[in-house]
């Protein structure tokens, strides 16, 4: 903005002061009293010489006013609040071009003020005052620093000195918090944070009770680190020492947050102050902790699980301030940073979807992280791209950065290229307070700002707490091999309990006794808890209770059948039938999709040929009509990657959105995510840990996408029961079969599952009918335990003529089969050769064999593959006297896909079957790869593998089954 530009506005204004914005208006009326002194003075023109110094004018600039013509009135009507006509220019100008550069001021202490506060407890970060900072680089030097400028009401100011104005800016902008918010387009964002920082009044206050409760915190985080580095000499615990000031600060979250109606906090973090937190504001009992480090166990026997280490687990608790009572929850994590982030805030949106908290204002998700971790981890970005999502936004999240300026030996100018570890978090604007650790009330304000701030605005917002790591990255490593310089200011800064103490004693709020006594209550209540720690024993898991409670772990064995009713009566079938085929008048549907819509109707009606995509939606539309919920995401689920689901119809005019299933209940989601694996799964994992009655459901663009989420699966879904107790039905639908279309669009990398199956910890499956999956989905919620379901779906199946199945297939006593049998089998008794698969290759199989005129060749799909079910297969076994060979036929190559999983398992079903059989491998050889990119080789590999599964010759007959397999993957 330029001088001439306001000068020029300001001529308008007085020719015609409704022709300018009211903002302006109001600033160059004021401008006017700067100049020509207030309003009463105006009285009095011409001033003396006292008011013109005052005004910040140069008297000898200041000419009389003309003389008032007869009668007393005026010579000439002048504009309203119009300067008096005998302002010279030279004064006007000076008067604007002060005003401009004061603003201009203002504005680089908002914008880089937080460059020169003073943040570091250490004082290692050279931080200089910027130059443009000064009030020399805007042009005032001298006797300018003492002359009044305008300011029109900014920081509560209608004038100041520019000495004052740049003491108060170094006061709210350069102290103990650096503020970092202009890069926020919101304007009424941008002012509630001014409104709170900015002004010669604003100063970080807290009541004398206030100030006491903040050290009496310090001094219980402090002296919690020194009791168990004392106790539990070279155990590692990951201690908060030298940021002990966030555990006040995560205490006044909690006091803010129920003061303005946040009802649940979720909190989500890595190891460091981990058990900090859970003891001293999660409440854990001190004794619980102390047994966990002597040995006792969290998670008993006869509770079963594996445990996990202390600084991994979470924990629930209630906590009140003022009256309001909070519930708090501390997700448990992995040592993987920053992977829980997800998981609490699917967590946090399932919670709110519960209390239909639709202004996301009573559920408060929590991240507290490291400084290395929040700017290394691409998780962190994943999960801001949340926030403004409709179906993955919580409202806002308030983010809290450990900042030790170390990542584990790594200083920060080699660990990111961002001058702070939460320049991420521009992306999404949110704003970001730094705050000195060694300054409790400092920390504590910025969490009360901040905690405000999500209220108001429902946006996340971090802070950035810089502190120091007191010892090594544990306890028992030397920090000194890599950082020398910083440790050696470590060992001789004191802590932050006597930095603050110090400054309450100096304001007369404490004493050393006060001080004295604070400690030896607390050290005397661990040392009580210590010795209690010894009897002390976990009585019984948590997982049950809450929202999960009538669950409970299978009683059955996983080698049984454990079944559901899932079977629905016709009339339900009828029901949804409507709703699944009728488009409403006003919506003007794709031709294309009125014609699927029309073949559905004859589908319906006939009772036959009930595809994938319909079957799928029986099953949703079945669980809603039994008023479970059912939440689907995923990249493009919405319609389908292969155009198959078309769960939401789009009017072709107007573009507006028809979603049928949620006319029946608006508890049905279908979310076309953002283009994520990691954070989405990890989402949709904390959603379904907390929402068991809604069937989640995660889809894969291709199945072997989920790479990008393997975090999420071995840490959680895989291992989540055992280490911290946490039961989960989430559905990973993993799109998998070999139809030529190479190494990225087959393999869902079934292997890796079933490598990580054991101790009955999920489900991998493998359908071949639509029934079956509608079944195993409906499952999935009718049974009184919940498993995560790892489900193979198919892309050449979603329209073979063969993969459909009958209404009758889905009403009645019908349920989920997890072994199939050969629908063109020969009688038992002439079965020579039995042919085991799962998935897609079932019907190139079964294509083949009916080709060939094999008589003697059955094939039975095994639909479940873990838990893998050995009591159906040695009953089927039992069925056939004849059996000679017994061959297990796959499409993905040797070392992927089932068979190093299954040989075993089949070869002891054959024994317990009386079967002196040793099963064959009948595939695809062992591959880098998961498949070739060539449409001609993966004929050939079809054919063969196929051939060698039924044993027949690599001759004319094999050649012949390879040419249909290829001619109909190039119709596909």
């Amino acid at each position: 903005m330029s001088p001439s530009f306001v000068e020029a506005l300001y001529r308008r204004y007085q020719e015609a002061p409704d022709a300018v914005d009211a903002g302006w208006r109001t600033y160059f009326s004021g401008l006017e009293e700067t100049v020509s002194g207030p309003s009463w003075a105006r009285k009095n023109w011409p001033p003396t010489e006292t008011d013109a110094l005052t005004a910040g004018l140069d008297p000898t600039q200041m000419q009389p006013a003309p003389k008032p013509a007869k009668g007393g009135k005026p010579a000439a009507a002048a504009a309203p609040a119009a300067a008096p006509a005998g302002i010279s220019d030279a004064a006007l100008k000076q008067a604007v071009d002060d005003s401009i550069r004061a603003m201009m001021l203002i504005r680089t202490y908002r914008v880089r003020g937080h460059l020169a506060a003073e943040l570091d407890p250490l004082g290692l970060a050279r931080r200089d005052l910027p130059s443009d900072l000064s009030p020399e680089y805007h042009g005032f030097s001298g006797a300018d620093l003492d002359r009044p400028v305008h300011l029109g009401g900014t920081l509560g100011l209608e004038r100041a000195t520019v000495r004052e104005l740049v003491e108060i800016l170094r006061r709210n902008y350069c102290g103990p918090i650096g503020l970092e918010y202009m890069h926020i387009g919101d304007i009424e964002e941008r002012r509630f944070l001014q409104e709170r920082m900015e002004g010669r009044d604003k100063a970080i206050t807290f009541s004398p009770e206030g100030k006491k409760a903040i050290l009496s915190k310090v001094i219980e985080a402090e002296q919690w680190e020194k009791f168990l580095g004392r106790k539990y000499v070279g155990t590692k615990r990951f201690g908060l020492d030298g940021g002990e000031s966030m555990i006040p600060a995560l205490e006044n979250v909690i006091k803010t947050g129920g003061a303005v109606g946040v009802r649940e906090i979720v909190i989500g973090m890595a190891h460091r102050g981990r058990l900090n937190v859970l003891a001293n504001v999660m409440q854990k009992p001190y004794r619980a902790i102390f047994s966990e480090f002597a040995g006792g166990s969290a998670n008993p026997e006869d509770v079963g699980g594996s445990g996990d280490v202390k600084y991994h687990l979470g924990t629930s608790t209630d906590r009140e301030f003022d009256g309001n009572r909070v519930h708090l929850s501390l997700a448990p994590n992995p040592s993987h940073l920053e992977a829980v982030n997800p998981v609490v805030l699917g967590k946090a949106r399932a919670k709110q979807t519960a209390l239909d908290d639709i202004e996301r204002s009573q559920v408060l998700p929590v991240l507290l992280h490291g400084d290395a971790a929040f700017a290394g981890q691409g998780i962190i970005m994943e999960c801001f791209g949340f926030s403004g999502l409709v179906g993955y936004s919580t409202g806002g999240t308030l983010h809290f950065v450990i900042n030790n300026q170390v990542g584990f030996t790594t200083s920060p100018q080699f660990a990111r290229s961002s001058p702070y570890p939460s320049d991420i978090a521009k992306m999404v604007q949110a704003p970001i307070l730094h705050v000195n650790g060694d300054d409790p009330e400092a920390v504590a304000f910025a969490t009360r700002l901040a905690t405000e701030f999500r209220h108001e605005f429902k946006r996340d917002v971090v802070v950035d707490m810089w502190c120091y790591r007191r010892f090594g990255h544990n306890e028992g490593d030397e920090p000194g091999f890599t950082q020398p310089l910083m440790y050696d200011a470590i060992r001789s800064h004191p802590p932050v309990s006597s930095v603050y103490g110090a400054r309450l004693k100096a304001e007369g709020v404490v004493d050393d006794a006060w001080i004295d006594g604070a400690v030896s209550a607390f050290v005397g209540t661990l040392e009580a808890d210590f010795d209690a720690a010894k009897g002390y024993k976990v009585n019984k898991a948590d997982w049950f209770e809450g929202v999960w409670s009538g669950f409970a772990a299978p009683r059955e064995k996983i080698t049984e059948r454990r079944a559901a009713a899932t079977g629905i009566a016709q009339e339900r079938v009828d029901a949804l039938a409507e709703v699944l085929t009728t488009a409403p008048a006003d919506l003007t549907i794709h031709k294309t999709l009125a014609r699927i819509l029309d073949a559905k109707k004859q589908m319906f009606a006939s009772g036959e040929g009930v595809d994938w995509a319909t079957a799928e939606a029986l099953a949703f539309g079945s669980l809603l009509q039994d008023d479970y919920g059912v939440r689907l995401s995923g990249q493009d689920v919405g319609r389908g990657t292969f155009s198959q689901r078309h769960a939401v119809w789009v009017d072709q005019k107007d573009a507006h959105k028809y979603i049928p299933l949620s006319t029946m209940n608006r508890k049905f989601q279908v979310l076309d995510s953002p283009l994520s694996e990691f954070g989405v799964l990890g989402f949709e994992y904390g959603y379904s840990g907390q929402s068991p009655n809604t069937l989640v459901l995660w889809e894969a663009q291709f199945g072997d996408f989920a790479n990008g989420a393997q975090v999420i699966i071995d840490q959680f879904i895989a291992a989540g029961e055992a280490k911290w107790l946490r039961a989960n039905g989430l559905v990973m639908l993993l799109p998998h079969g070999y139809e030529g279309q190479g190494p990225e669009h087959s393999s869902a990398r079934m292997e890796r599952y079933l490598q990580l199956c054991a101790e009955d910890n999920m489900q991998v499956a493998n359908c071949t009918t639509p029934a079956n999956y509608f079944h195993i989905l409906r499952r999935q919620m009718l049974r009184n335990f919940r498993k995560p379901l790892i489900m193979m779906t198919p892309k050449s199946l979603l329209r073979h003529k063969s993969a459909v199945s009958s209404i009758a297939d889905f009403t009645g006593d019908s349920h989920f089969r997890r072994i199939l049998s050969d629908t063109n089998a020969p009688a038992d008794q002439d079965v020579r050769r039995l042919v085991l698969c799962s998935g897609k290759v079932y019907y190139d199989l079964a294509e083949a064999r009916d080709a060939s005129g094999d008589k003697n060749t059955t094939i039975v799909r095994i639909e479940q593959i873990y838990p893998f079910p050995s009591d159906a297969l040695v009953k089927r076994l039992a069925r056939m006297p004849n059996l000679e060979t017994v061959v297990w036929a796959q499409e993905e190559p040797k070392n992927n896909g089932s068979w190093f999983f299954v040989e075993e398992l089949i070869e002891q079903s054959l024994k317990d079957a009386g079967k002196p059989i040793r099963p064959v491998y009948a595939g695809r050889k062992a591959s880098a790869a998961t498949a070739t990119g060539l449409a001609r080789n993966h004929a050939k590999q079809q054919q063969m593998l196929v051939a060698e599964a039924l044993g027949e010759p690599q001759g004319e007959v094999a050649e012949a089954i390879g040419a249909g397999v290829q001619s109909k993957q190039q119709a596909g």
